[in-house]
């Protein structure tokens, strides 16, 4: 496969996708419509944050699989053509987080102590402490908008100088509020009333993009002091700037600027304001973290993995991704059973989860199984993005339940498919984390570890069966690696489940099936 980089990463994130067997091109500053040309030739692209990745550009990279932003955020990422297509975004939320966090706390420092101004004047030859007074952090207040990653970080940090930090996000739990000792606010306005300083830590969404503006100075104590280190408008500048004029805010330290990398903002001619241009990440431990975790994500979305920092997937950090590992294993092996099993059109799939796999996050397990499902049939690209949507397209209605108690098994995984008025079922589960096995097909009993290549056969429950089959197995050089029987009643029908060591071709299928008390034989590659 193909990788292009547009943009500078870590040399040592480079290394790791050219030690990974892929071919990597690496074209800075490309010109677009040069990009436009050569993209139908990628299996992945690396970006940051000036490469627009959008329609037009998903129209020429036809055989795109991979999208990866090094760095936090996907503003220069259209997402919902990215999903259609089963395209993965990926990005590095965590990678820069340490050095975000630092820089903010580094920002608000400096503004509050007037550190640059002053160094600025000794180096002028000027020795006059008048005009610097600062003021302590200590017993104040921090309001800090956005208590995810980086936030939650500046909150601990501000806790060391002795601060009181009250936080404002809905879309985070009390518990996490509780977790950092942080005291939750219902609504901004609260927040902005109470702070001494104010800083911001939200993605710019529409929501965002402008929420700290006029009617929020006109509320704010006299004298605040804000910082903004995430994106550019998320703090409106023209009324950041008629609020300092006005001397309620009483200096900011700004990273980000809302048309960066213009230098038009009328902060710039504000002494009091301390602005950056955009160095949040800008550390050495930080690019490597990001150019070296940009580098794994790729390769491992492209291997078809599930990916932590999949930005159009669910959101699973390292911890919960490998704790459900196996799940999504059993999951896809489970789904990919039944378009190899049966022919008829899906109506509905039911997924039940039992045991501790239902305490788990399952919704990526879900679209493991979907995936499964599809991916026997169906020769346009599908994966863990578009699988869901790929089920909503055929008119498919997936159901999902948990239940926390399942008797014979600690975990289980049941999906129950209904297709022309009839039920495929088909169950597993996970022995001691990893160890997968198939426990029931159609209401036959197994406990099967899934290898590659599978037998299934249906049979009347007789003397002999088994023996013909591996005759006839042995005739055509397949060997047995294991084989078990399920019946329900002695003398009815029985089920057969063999592994076996390669691919049974379709003529030694059309053998097996003349014989006689076989109902059904099918291969399954797994």
């Amino acid at each position: 496969m193909k990788i292009l980089v547009t943009e500078k990463i870590a040399d040592q994130g480079i290394e790791v996708l050219k030690k990974s067997g892929m071919e990597v091109d690496v074209k800075l500053d490309i010109e677009r419509g040069e990009l436009l040309e050569i993209i139908k030739n990628y299996d992945a692209i690396v970006v940051r944050s000036v490469t627009k990745i959008d329609e037009e550009f998903y129209q020429h990279a036809v055989n795109l699989k991979v999208v990866g932003r090094a760095g936090n955020g996907v503003d220069n990422i259209e997402m919902e053509g990215a999903t259609e297509r089963g395209i993965i975004v990926v990005n590095t939320p965590e990678a820069n987080i340490v050095s975000a966090a630092e820089h903010t706390i580094g920002l608000l420092i400096a503004s509050c102590r007037n550190i640059p101004q002053a160094n600025n004047h000794i180096k002028n030859r000027q020795w006059d402490r008048s005009g610097f007074k600062g003021v302590e952090l200590q017993g104040k207040t921090a309001g800090i908008v956005g208590l995810g990653r980086i936030g939650s970080l500046v909150a601990t940090r501000l806790q060391g100088f002795g601060m009181k930090v009250i936080a404002y996000d809905p879309y985070i739990t009390d518990e996490r509020f509780k977790k950092f000792g942080v005291e939750k606010k219902e609504n901004l306005q609260d927040l902005v009333k109470e702070s001494d300083f104010i800083s911001v830590h939200t993605p710019k969404t529409e929501e965002t993009f402008g929420m700290i503006g006029d009617e929020e100075f006109k509320i704010a104590k006299k004298g605040v002091r804000v910082v903004n280190c995430a994106r550019g408008g998320i703090i409106d500048e023209d009324a950041l700037v008629k609020a300092m004029k006005e001397n309620i805010v009483a200096s900011a330290g700004i990273d980000v600027l809302v048309d960066e990398p213009n230098t038009t903002s009328p902060l710039l001619d504000l002494n009091n304001v301390i602005i950056t241009p955009h160095l949040g990440a800008d550390t050495v431990e930080a690019q490597n973290n990001v150019g070296v975790t940009i580098a794994h994500e790729v390769l491992s979305a492209l291997k078809g993995e599930m990916v932590p920092n999949a930005v159009n997937l669910p959101t699973l950090h390292h911890q919960e991704l490998e704790a459900i590992k196996a799940y999504l294993q059993l999951g896809e092996i489970l789904g990919k059973l039944y378009h190899q099993l049966e022919k008829e059109a899906i109506e509905k799939i039911e997924i039940v989860y039992r045991g501790t796999v239902a305490e788990m996050e399952t919704s990526a397990v879900t679209l493991a199984i979907l995936k499964g499902v599809f991916e026997p049939i169906l020769k346009e690209r599908v994966n863990y993005v578009n699988a869901r949507l790929t089920a909503k397209n055929r008119g498919i209605k997936v159901i999902e339940s948990k239940e926390t108690v399942n008797g014979d098994y600690m975990n289980l995984i049941r999906l129950n498919i209904t297709a022309n008025n009839k039920v495929f079922t088909v169950a597993g589960t996970v022995f001691a984390k990893k160890d997968l096995r198939i426990v029931d097909v159609n209401g036959f009993e197994f406990d099967v570890n899934p290898t590659p290549y599978m037998l299934i056969a249906n049979n009347i429950d007789k003397p002999g069966m088994i023996g013909q089959i591996g005759t006839l197995l042995g005739a055509s050089k397949i060997n047995i690696a294991t084989m078990q029987v399920g019946r329900n009643v002695k003398g009815h029908e029985a089920m057969m489940v063999l592994t076996v060591d390669s691919e049974v071709t379709k003529e030694t299928l059309k053998l097996i099936s003349n014989v006689e008390g076989i109902l059904k034989i099918k291969f399954a590659k797994l």
